[in-house]
């Protein structure tokens, strides 16, 4: 954060500086009041008709937890991860804050953004920039590369799987044809296409003639900027690092649904019979349903998982099996995240503490 600053005048009379605008409320509103209704939304649409009794006695029966504490230490080492991999990207920028606060900033952002949607991701920002006493700007830009990294991420595991799940993909629209006749009409419709086209020529058009409009300026801005931040990971050192933890964090993703199918016969049974194609349909389900505005992925994650679920069926896979799973599993993350945002609060607290205690002993 840029500290407070004043502009003197000739007649020594101090003037305060410009202080940013505040957010309207109808931003405010759309920023973290939307993600929530949508969260609630899927959630009551997810539980409406579920038999709860049933949920729980599907958890207690067939349930080892033992798989399902392995994959949340995955899930605290995926966070430590990102923590060395965002690091890598920040000394390309001359900001080294050291491993451990990097993990702290990374397990706060997934902490923050249970309650309030991609604030999380500003508050590591602040937090970094504030403490390495480093611009801003330049953090922001390095968070945005790593976010954006994870896009590029998700795109290249999707079209691979897709490559691979083609034929268990088809068959499950041939087995719903009306999806699939729905689909394909979709897909071969000229009328798409012809609006792609003139949406992309429309856009070009208000670009070209309105070039200094506040909020193409904006979006000229934020682009240009994304592209900065991406173009430092091209040419930082440790390059060939940053990849390995990129594949080893992702690694770590898959590896927590993955050995979660083990907690439950049934969906162990789904891998025993698909192999790891139905784990990574899910997967990749999951990580696009992450971009679904809602509070930590509540609601669309378990969507996501279930309708994967659904292309790969088993007996005794009932959707009270398959809601069970889901909402067990999620259930499980979000408490980690929980439980990691206040080990963070706290460690930062006492950080801070001792921080200022030491500064009053030098004075």
């Amino acid at each position: 954060m840029q500290p407070d600053t004043h502009t003197t005048t000739h007649d020594n009379t101090a003037t305060p500086a410009p202080q940013p605008k505040r957010a309207g409320a109808g931003s405010i509103l759309v920023k973290y009041g939307l993600p929530l209704l949508i969260s609630i939304g899927l959630c009551y649409l997810l539980f409406t008709g579920v038999d709860f009794n049933e949920m729980a006695r599907i958890i207690r029966r067939d349930c080892n937890f033992t798989w399902i504490a392995v994959a949340l230490c995955l899930a605290t080492l995926s966070h430590v991860i990102r923590g060395a991999r965002w690091g890598i990207q920040l000394a390309a920028l001359g900001i080294r804050p050291g491993l451990f606060v990097l993990t702290l900033s990374i397990f706060g952002t997934y902490a923050v953004n249970l309650v309030l949607p991609r604030l999380g991701e500003l508050w590591r920002t602040g937090w970094i920039a504030k403490r390495q006493d480093a611009p801003f700007d330049k953090v922001f830009g390095s968070m945005v590369a790593d976010r954006l990294a994870d896009t590029v991420t998700v795109l290249l595991i999707t079209g691979f799987t897709f490559i691979i799940a083609h034929s268990e993909l088809m068959r499950y629209l041939s087995q719903n044809t009306a999806m699939y006749d729905r689909v394909m009409s979709m897909v071969a419709s000229p009328w798409l296409w012809a609006g792609c086209i003139a949406v992309l020529a429309i856009i070009a058009v208000i670009f070209k003639r309105y070039p200094d409009n506040k909020l193409i300026v904006k979006i000229k801005e934020f682009c240009i900027g994304l592209w900065k931040g991406f173009a430092v990971i091209g040419k930082m050192k440790g390059k060939g690092k940053w990849l390995l933890l990129t594949v080893m964090l992702w690694g770590c993703y898959f590896c927590q649904l993955y050995l979660a199918f083990y907690a439950f016969p049934v969906t162990s049974e789904v891998v025993d019979k698909y192999g790891i194609i139905a784990p990574l349909v899910c997967f990749v389900l999951s990580s696009i349903s992450m971009g679904v505005p809602s509070n930590g992925g509540i609601g669309p994650w378990q969507w996501a998982v279930i309708f994967g679920l659904s292309m790969f069926p088993v007996a005794g896979l009932t959707d009270s099996y398959s809601t069970a799973f889901a909402n067990l599993v999620m259930g499980c993350q979000t408490l980690l995240l929980i439980f990691l945002g206040i080990f963070t609060f706290i460690t930062i607290s006492v950080m801070k503490h001792k921080s200022t205690s030491a500064s009053h002993e030098h004075v």
